[in-house]
């Protein structure tokens, strides 16, 4: 007889969403978490941007105004992100009725069951959510990853330094650092940044970086990194670049060590957990959601996964997975954020069926008024109105792009958003421009 409705192997805000979600279906819920578990690091980004809006001071000092320090800001960002994640603390979940193990898991050969903290437990189903965990490379070189760099960060770090990858770490990061002081070259293989973006939107976002400091060296090969003398040296093409420190944005790799997910016959690869359409493993009896299976790293994708996966573990109906209609955005300033196909892929789907609609933040007043007019907004839609992606870049991106997915949700037409009067002035008008 199972002792549980659903256990959840944790370590990811994904879990701890699933346990609060399971709990509100009135189900019995175990959740075994980690001796540590840091889920807000993706958070830092953002608060740093923020920080530089609010307290523009610690950036440029002045006679008017006295600069924060270093530990100011650090206690800044540690005090924001306790805040946003006592909502899923342990003590919180444990407090709606879910039992906390604080421990390490591992399936069991000898029946569907995990043990933990010398406990063994046996459920109707199971779900993973432990995340996933920065790819490491072999270099003759210390180097930080998108792990640690939040904490171990300082104000007195080198000040040149080499970023290498393609991916919204990389390009997040390189931004940030740039206007903290440092001098940043963004080191990227392939022929844009950020490639599964349109190219015009890549370029765009690209030039941006190069505004702000940031030297992109695209289409570039590492053949070789060194430390000599305190100093590390990187080999790109022909030329032997010089820097104090080096950020490798290599990707992610599932977080499944010693899960021992063969014992129940889960398969695994390097991407992340093999699962279905209804995020069911190879285990009919086991599900995943979130970045061990090797998808977004968006926290809202995540826990629209984690949803999911309870609902086709517990009830019934099963539901797919449909993420046309789930945004996800990058933490740049101005932000980036995307949802459904971009121009790209509707082509590749649609032939000529496809029409573009862009407008420029520049015209927008709100935009205007707070100086912050660099930006685009793309909607890409069918001849017969039907709304396919759209991809903006602004300061507010983050928030304007929920409308489009909510249109695309409900299935409405670009028509639909001519019936539209927002707030005058506010980012929103971008949404009238052409109708």
């Amino acid at each position: 007889m199972a002792d549980y409705d659903l256990v959840i192997i944790g370590g990811s805000l994904a879990g701890r969403y699933a346990a609060i979600w399971a709990m509100e279906q009135n189900k019995k819920v175990a959740l075994i978490e980690p001796y540590e578990t840091t889920l807000f690091n993706f958070l830092i980004p953002h608060a740093l941007n923020q920080l530089r809006q609010n307290h523009q001071q610690f950036f440029i000092p002045s006679t008017y105004q006295t600069p924060l320090s270093w530990e100011e800001v650090r206690q800044w960002v540690k005090n924001f992100i306790a805040n946003v994640e006592e909502k899923y603390s342990l003590a919180i979940l444990a407090a709606l009725g879910v039992d906390v193990i604080v421990g390490n898991a591992e399936f069991s050969d000898r029946q569907l069951l995990i043990k933990a903290n010398n406990r063994q437990l046996i459920a109707r189903s199971y779900l993973i959510a432990t995340g996933a965990i920065p790819k490491t490379i072999g270099l003759d070189a210390s180097y930080f990853t998108p792990s640690n760099i939040g904490q171990q960060l300082a104000v007195d770090s080198g000040k040149n330094w080499v970023i290498i990858g393609n991916n919204p770490d990389s390009i997040t990061w390189a931004q940030i650092l740039s206007k903290l002081g440092f001098k940043i070259t963004l080191i990227a293989t392939a022929a844009q940044i950020l490639p599964s973006l349109d190219a015009d939107i890549s370029y765009l976002v690209e030039a941006i970086l190069e505004a702000d400091g940031v030297r992109v060296l695209t289409e570039k090969t590492i053949s070789q990194i060194k430390e000599l003398d305190g100093k590390k040296w990187i080999q790109v093409g022909n030329e032997a670049i010089e820097t104090d420190e080096i950020l490798v944005c290599a990707g992610y790799q599932p977080n499944i060590k010693d899960l021992r997910l063969e014992a129940v016959k889960v398969k695994s690869y390097q991407r992340g957990i093999e699962v279905n359409s209804f995020l069911q493993t190879t285990n009919p009896q086991i599900y995943a959601c979130g970045e061990v299976i090797g998808g977004y790293s968006d926290a809202n994708i995540n826990n629209y996964e984690a949803k999911i996966a309870v609902n086709n573990a517990l009830l019934l109906p099963k539901i797919k997975t449909n993420y046309q209609s789930i945004p996800w955005a990058i933490a740049t300033n101005p932000q980036i954020a995307q949802v459904g196909f971009t121009e790209t892929k509707a082509k590749q789907l649609y032939s000529d069926n496809v029409s573009v609609v862009q407008h420029y933040f520049k015209s927008v007043a709100a935009a205007q008024l707070i100086e912050e007019t660099t930006g685009i907004y793309k909607l890409v839609v069918r001849r017969n109105g039907e709304i396919l992606g759209a991809t903006i870049i602004s300061p507010q991106a983050g928030e304007l792009i929920n409308v489009m997915a909510l249109a695309i949700a409900q299935k409405l037409k670009i028509e639909a958003i001519s019936q539209l009067f927002p707030i005058y002035p506010s980012f929103s008008e971008i949404f009238t421009f052409g109708r």
